[in-house]
């Protein structure tokens, strides 16, 4: 009879392997090396095989140094260009809402916080500021329930049908 024999490993599987190499240490490049690099970068963002060669040999590094440092520099580009331009959203947002109060202000006759909902829709803004019997007819010219022959249930009607035609469906 064949006995087989099965060995069980104690501890991670990684403790039965060769240490790790040590990590090489950071490549520092010289400041013509780094200006020549950004020029090229400015140029060209993705180089050719003989392209990077070549920039290797005129600035005695490696390929794989010329390679890595533009994949490094697109890295870092691309972040620079998304902040970018999310801080120009953000700007452009807050000038759209300024010139939304601002509209708000000379269209409505400033003063009080109006809801930002309705600066965006004239119609809403109106219902929010309506004083229904004020002197007989309201901010939009309704004749008040007293003053129009169906009373109070036209006045009703108006606004819940100004409001309807103003509000976006949210179906």
């Amino acid at each position: 009879m064949f006995r087989v024999v099965v060995t069980r490993r104690i501890g991670h599987p990684y403790q039965n392997r060769a240490p790790p190499k040590r990590k090489k240490p950071r490549t520092s490049f010289s400041r013509l090396q780094i200006i020549e690099l950004e020029k090229r970068f400015h140029r060209q963002k993705y180089l050719a095989s003989a392209e990077r060669s070549s920039l290797a040999k005129s600035l005695k590094m490696t390929d794989a140094q010329v390679k890595t440092w533009f994949q490094n520099r697109r890295t870092k580009w691309r972040r620079q260009t998304a902040e970018e331009r999310e801080a120009e959203r953000q700007a452009a947002n807050r000038f759209m809402l300024s010139l939304q109060a601002e509209a708000g202000k000379t269209l409505y006759g400033g003063g009080g916080s109006a809801d930002p909902l309705c600066l965006n829709n004239a119609s809403l803004h109106a219902l929010q500021n309506i004083q229904p019997w004020r002197e007989g007819v309201d901010d939009q010219g309704t004749p008040s329930p007293e003053q129009h022959p169906r009373g109070n249930d036209f006045h009703l009607v108006a606004t819940s049908l100004a409001v309807q035609r103003h509000t976006p469906s949210l179906v």
